[in-house]
């Protein structure tokens, strides 16, 4: 194999993603020229609209994945949150890149902190599960819609139009943004619990082809792999989808695993919550169990209540 060929979406921080896997796999295989198909996924062109009411983050996938299935990539770089459970036929996720700093991270033009707010002022997110967490924990907030990618997004912060906005903090920090606030808040998991595969990269490929297997799991993580397999398992086994508010994110410390998961409506109220420490030899099936025991106590019933309320007249403000 001389050539492999990288699908990847178009946005900066898709690129960041793209290059640092173009460099790992050219450093270990020097034998391989690594070439980037770059395409403009539909979650990246409609940008006036929140993911939910899209297709949710399959917009962010399909486009890559077809273009794997055609022929024209041999693997596809994504940001783990955005790879749905279900996993078309003919392609695998087979690998997931050591994870970095899962927090989310409240930025502002006037305030230090989440605390430092006053009552009523305006907090920017399209993201149910941050909505859910704010308004659980500061229900006098108003939280409006943001959309645009990050730099449009900062710009609206820069602007005035919020008093505040949480972002992720990884994509700020890859893409070097976060100088340029003048206060800045790293979230504590326990106080805002991340996505699904927050902060990993998931490495898709091709079926069938064992030198790119072989290529593909040179960049996997296996603690990483351990913790993100958790997640996913308890998003596929609730069956939440993007229009319902849902956190989970597992931690490895040592020997042990930390499983943070929070279901709820979009304002703060019915919530259910959890939080497991276990050692990892016991954490097999962790995430469906979990998910099973949520179910066990009306969670899909909860969850289907939840996204009915989802967009209506009641969630965050069109601007």
């Amino acid at each position: 194999m001389k050539i492999l060929t990288i699908a990847t979406r178009t946005s900066q921080l898709a690129l960041w993603q793209a290059y640092h896997v173009k460099t790992r796999i050219e450093t270990s295989y020097p034998e391989i020229k690594v070439v980037l198909n770059e395409i403009v996924s539909n979650g990246d062109k409609v940008l006036d609209k929140p993911l939910a009411l899209i297709g949710g983050k399959g917009h962010f996938t399909k486009e890559l994945e077809d273009e794997m299935l055609a022929g024209n990539a041999d693997i596809a770089v994504h940001s783990l949150k955005d790879v749905p459970t279900y996993i078309p036929e003919g392609l695998e996720l087979v690998a997931v890149t050591a994870r970095q700093d899962q927090s989310d991270l409240f930025l502002s033009h006037k305030y230090k902190t989440l605390e430092d707010l006053p009552q009523g002022a305006v907090v920017g997110t399209t993201s149910l599960r941050r909505r859910m967490q704010l308004l659980q924990k500061r229900p006098d907030l108003k939280v409006k819609d943001l959309r645009g990618n990050v730099n449009t997004r900062l710009r609206k912060l820069s602007e005035g139009q919020y008093d505040a906005i949480i972002l992720a903090f990884i994509g700020l920090d890859r893409l070097n943004l976060i100088k340029d606030i003048p206060y800045t808040d790293k979230l504590s998991l326990d106080m805002m619990i991340p996505p699904m595969g927050q902060a990993a990269l998931g490495i898709e490929i091709v079926s069938g082809n064992e030198k790119v297997r072989e290529i593909a799991m040179s960049l996997n993580d296996e603690d990483t792999l351990i913790c993100t397999q958790i997640e996913r398992d308890f998003i596929s086994k609730i069956g939440a989808g993007c229009s319902a508010p849902v956190a989970c994110n597992a931690v490895k410390n040592g020997n042990e695993i930390t499983f943070r998961v929070m279901l709820g409506f979009p304002d703060g109220t019915n919530i259910m919550q959890e939080k497991v420490t276990l050692d990892v030899k016991q954490s097999e099936k962790l995430g469906q169990k979990l998910a099973q025991k949520m179910i066990d106590n009306g969670a899909l019933d909860l969850l289907k209540n939840a996204e009915k309320v989802a967009f209506k007249d009641e969630m965050p403000q069109r601007l």
